[in-house]
């Protein structure tokens, strides 16, 4: 019989029904329920079809351990692949089955039932191997898929940094305990729970602490934590990620702000505390996944939390004394339980008391479960005897696994405990103690005390009080699958993992843990294997006749339970944690209408100056042109700038360039090129020497913070001894670029006192003075390829020089440009561009600037790593420039280069592709394999239409002797 709502007891709060939706159809719960509970009340019992056979599920679980049930949430709350029973029912909750067509009830992919012994584990990397695994690849995919993307962009999520003096992740007995305990002794604590409210266990079972019930106990602590304002209280957050140095990852669901829906933690703790609990384990068993079959502790959750009868008549199969408890709460809540099946040949009395007048069956096993859409006897057997028990539930626990993941995400050693067949915390790597059931604990009264003790111990405090509890016996015998079981007995219920997948793996040789895992999927599911995990070590080690810690464990890998996307991210539309940055002129650029981007670290610069009735294009060719003709103007404020100063400031740069410094003379600037230590391109700039002491060193804009990093790092980790002070300069000094062939002319209408002339004022070359006015720096530099002066100016002078320039060169038609017009110009020069061509794997030889390092013995950073390189004979990825052989036929870039013909081979790809004003027609550069040497040939970029040829070419297509810069 269906499961149905109890008249009385629970969490829930009956005065506020709610409406919800499933699989198209109408139902109502409660305030309080999950999605899970709420559909059981209502009698479904199929919510869910498996992954790969596509076998009808049921609930199993009540929280994040649920492997079985995963749905996706519909309109404005669109979301796939949650877990149901952590999805907080509210009204008008519309949801519908993950991977069931056209629903959980009906699903036409059962058909997969029909082939399952045609289909076992690995049979896919053996099947379409022939002819071609890419003339399958796509129906696999569809035929795996989960829930699909939501199709609307949801920015409202945002991140925050936080310090703790104690972390506690688990908000159970044991990391209340501990919270009280820190938080009176003052210190900064994060509690936080995945659950949508405190208490843990104690929300599924009855239990007293210090006399009075436990839930009041937990409603007075959570209520004093949130007085003390040194803790901050997260629930419905999960801990998913444990990395270096005590930083933690957490991901808060339902964070209390107006129009957030999700928010991301980055969390450094000086203590670390895990008390994440225990989580039951399945059984391997046929028919175990069957509705009806749940984890006893998820039938007790949904009793006495959420009111709620999975079942009229119910068998329990269990190999511990834990399910004992269960048994009574289901018989006190009408469930009528026709067995206790125990696999223990002797049951302890403190066990059998708890269930009087209830049978038990001692020595014996449920060997599979039968109906057609849900459970309707189970097959038990003893001595060779088997008979069926009528029943519409089956409450299995295989005993208990302490939560481990994050202590062992910190690099933490586990260990075996026989006591409790499980592998438990040992020597911690970091700052980091478990307390409670994660650190196999087995009674409420140890749990308290593991968490005071662990507070005590983290924060140096003498032992406080703790209210007393009872510590309720308990013992196990593991059984881990039952004698027989196959191909319907599941370890990984999600993935469709069987025991005979994993005896499968074993005769094909794949006797590792780590392999067994691969080869059948069990524990790579959603769920991470929370159910199944230590059943597959445990059915490996009975079948290779070893035991579980000869087996081991897998890797515990973050996310804990999946995380969204967005809390990722972290970022709301608009500045939040990290604000825009803006030049003196932004207010400008946008009253002229410019369309501003995102530049570097966080700058808004315009991109392009739309006119009335252009297109994009036209906008960019107009802008391009301007240059390329006449004059052009545009917001250099971003570029990184910064002053080097003291009597080692020379060599210091030599250290950092590719080219020497120390040589220049004062006025005088060189361009050169920064190399990581691995020898690859970090950034391009000029340096200036300003006078005998000081140099003007000048970055890209992306890399402007980076550069500036790398350089105290060198100064304070690698050349104590040097003098030499940095200072960022970037935000002092406003730019103003003017570039074409009448910049010079422009500049002189302005009005200024520095001589202009090629003689006095040669290509890389700096003066001091004034311009229109205002007092300025001046640089004779070029990423145009035309003559160019950079004017730079006090940030509260630049708009006066900007408007003084506009007016100057009225008469030459200038106009502003955007970094569009700029991406344009510097391709058809051939300029490279970090992002586009310098792109983490190049060095300065691949891009044909060998001339940019410097010869004879002088070392530089990177030097050694580029000579070794270069020691092999093996082809590289070489710059190239490129014409399609269509002239109106844009490529994308980051397009593939491609052998024609071939689909899977790639040469290189296209770093740039751009309309050309000064040829009219589309050219791009490429990195390509052995670029340099194919000269002249054709190669083929490979688009989803279809290859289109282009002819390599030298990468410079304007000005190749550069006699326009330097005019």
């Amino acid at each position: 019989m269906a499961g149905d709502r109890l008249p009385s007891r629970g969490r829930i709060d009956r005065s506020r029904p709610l409406r919800f939706r499933f699989d198209g159809r109408d139902y109502t719960g409660f305030h309080g329920d999950t999605l899970a509970s709420a559909l059981l009340a209502n009698g479904v019992r199929i919510t869910a079809r498996s992954f790969k056979y596509h076998r009808a599920r049921g609930i199993i679980g009540a929280g994040v351990e649920e492997p079985a049930t995963l749905v996706e949430l519909e309109g404005d709350a669109a979301s796939g692949n949650r877990i149901a029973t952590t999805v907080p029912l509210v009204e008008g909750l519309s949801a519908r089955a993950v991977h069931a067509w056209p629903s959980a009830r009906f699903d036409l992919g059962a058909v997969n039932q029909l082939i399952a012994r045609l289909i076992p584990a690995g049979f896919y990397y053996k099947t379409f191997k022939w002819p071609d695994w890419h003339l399958f690849e796509p129906a696999i995919r569809r035929a795996a898929g989960l829930g699909a993307v939501p199709p609307a962009f949801d920015d409202s999520y945002e991140t925050r940094h936080a310090h703790a003096d104690l972390l506690i992740a688990g908000a159970g007995p044991a990391g209340l305990m501990a919270a009280l305990v820190a938080g009176r002794a003052g210190a900064r604590v994060l509690l936080m729970d995945e659950g949508i409210e405190a208490g843990g266990s104690l929300l599924a079972h009855k239990a007293a602490i210090g006399g009075r019930d436990a839930l009041d106990w937990v409603a007075g602590a959570v209520a004093e934590l949130a007085a003390m304002p040194n803790v901050t209280h997260l629930q419905d957050a999960t801990a998913w990620a444990y990395r270096e140095h005590n930083l933690l990852m957490v991901h808060e669901r339902a964070p209390r702000a107006d129009g957030l829906r999700g928010r991301g933690w980055r969390v450094r703790a000086r203590q670390v505390l895990v008390a994440t609990g225990a989580i039951e384990r399945i059984i391997g068993f046929d028919g175990n996944d069957r509705p009806g079959v749940m984890l006893a502790s998820a039938v007790q959750a949904h009793l006495n939390r959420w009111a709620v009868r999975p079942g009229r008549r119910a068998v329990v199969f269990t190999n511990n004394d834990s399910a004992y408890t269960v048994a009574a709460d289901m018989a006190a809540a009408g469930i009528a339980v026709a067995a206790i099946v125990d696999s223990r040949a002797s049951v302890p009395g403190t066990a059998r008391a708890q269930v009087r007048g209830i049978e038990v069956l001692p020595g014996h096993l449920v060997t599979q479960t039968h109906g057609a859409r849900g459970l309707r006897a189970v097959s038990v057997t003893a001595g060779g005897r088997s008979w069926r028990i009528p029943c519409d539930l089956l409450a299995v626990s295989g005993g208990w696994t302490p939560s481990v993941h994050l202590w062992s995400q910190s690099r933490s050693s586990l260990r075996w405990d026989d006591a409790l067949s499980a592998f438990v915390p040992d020597r911690p790597a970091q700052a980091v103690t478990a307390a409670g059931a994660a650190a196999g604990a087995t009674g409420l009264g140890q749990a308290l005390r593991q968490g005071a003790e662990a507070a005590c111990a983290a924060l140096g405090l003498p032992a406080p009080e703790v209210p007393q509890a009872e510590d309720a016996p308990y013992a196990i015998e593991p059984l881990w699958t039952v004698p027989g079981a196959g191909a319907k007995a599941f370890v990984d219920i999600q993935n469709d993992v069987t025991v005979a997948d994993l005896e499968l793996a074993l005769r094909e040789g794949y006797g590792a843990i780590e392999h067994v895992k691969r080869y059948t999927t069990g524990g790579m599911a959603m769920d991470q294997g929370k159910t199944g995990n230590l059943t597959i070590v445990g059915a490996v080690a009975e079948r290779l006749g070893l035991t579980p810690p000869e087996i081991g464990t897998t890797t515990y890998r973050p996310p804990y339970t999946p995380v969204d996307f967005g809390a990722v991210a972290g970022q709301q539309a608009g500045p939040v944690v990290l604000p825009y940055r803006h030049t003196p002129l932004t207010a400008w650029h946008k009253a002229q209408g410019a369309v501003m981007y995102e530049a570097g670290a966080r700058w808004r610069r315009p991109g392009y100056y739309p006119r009335e009735g252009e297109s994009f294009q036209q906008t960019v060719d107009r802008e391009a042109r301007t240059v390329r003709q006449g004059v052009g103007v545009y917001d250099g404020a971003p570029l990184g700038k910064y002053l080097l100063r003291g009597a080692d400031a020379g060599r210091f740069l030599d250290l950092v360039y590719t080219r020497p410094m120390s040589g220049l003379r004062p006025g005088q600037g060189r361009y050169a090129l920064m190399l990581t230590e691995d020898g690859l391109i970090f950034d391009d700039g000029v340096c200036f020497r300003l006078d005998e002491g000081r140099f003007l060193v000048s970055t890209s804009t992306g890399n402007a913070d980076a550069v500036g990093q790398a350089l105290e790092k060198l100064l304070q980790v690698e050349r104590l001894d040097w003098d030499v002070t940095i200072t960022n300069i970037t935000g002092q000094w406003g730019n103003a670029t003017l570039c074409g062939p009448l910049a010079r002319d422009v500049l002189r209408a302005a009005g200024t006192d520095i001589d202009l002339s090629g003689q006095a004022f040669p290509f890389m070359a700096i003066r001091d003075g004034s311009v229109a006015g205002l007092r300025a720096r001046v640089a004779r530099v070029s990423f145009t390829g035309e003559l160019s002066f950079e004017i730079n100016v006090r940030p509260r002078d630049l708009p006066a020089l900007w408007q003084a320039v506009l007016e100057a060169g009225a008469a030459q038609g200038i106009a502003p440009i955007g970094s569009e017009a700029n991406h344009v110009l510097r391709v058809e020069k051939g300029f490279l561009s970090l992002g586009h061509e310098v792109d983490g794997t190049a060095d300065p030889y691949d891009l044909g600037m060998g001339w940019a390092m410097a010869k004879g013995p002088a070392d530089f950073i990177g030097k050694r790593s580029v000579l070794l390189r270069r020691s092999s004979d093996r082809p590289r990825r070489e710059l190239v420039g490129f014409r399609p052989v269509d002239p109106e036929r844009q490529v994308p870039e980051g397009a593939p280069l491609t052998p024609q013909g071939r689909k899977e081979a790639t040469e290189g790809f296209v770093t740039a592709c751009v309309r050309s004003v000064v040829e009219d027609r589309w050219l791009g550069l490429a990195l390509l394999m052995d670029g340099r040497a194919r000269i002249g040939q054709t190669a083929h970029v490979r688009l989803p239409e279809g290859a289109v040829a282009v002819t390599l070419c030298e990468p410079v297509f304007h000005d190749p002797s550069g006699e326009r810069l330097r005019s």
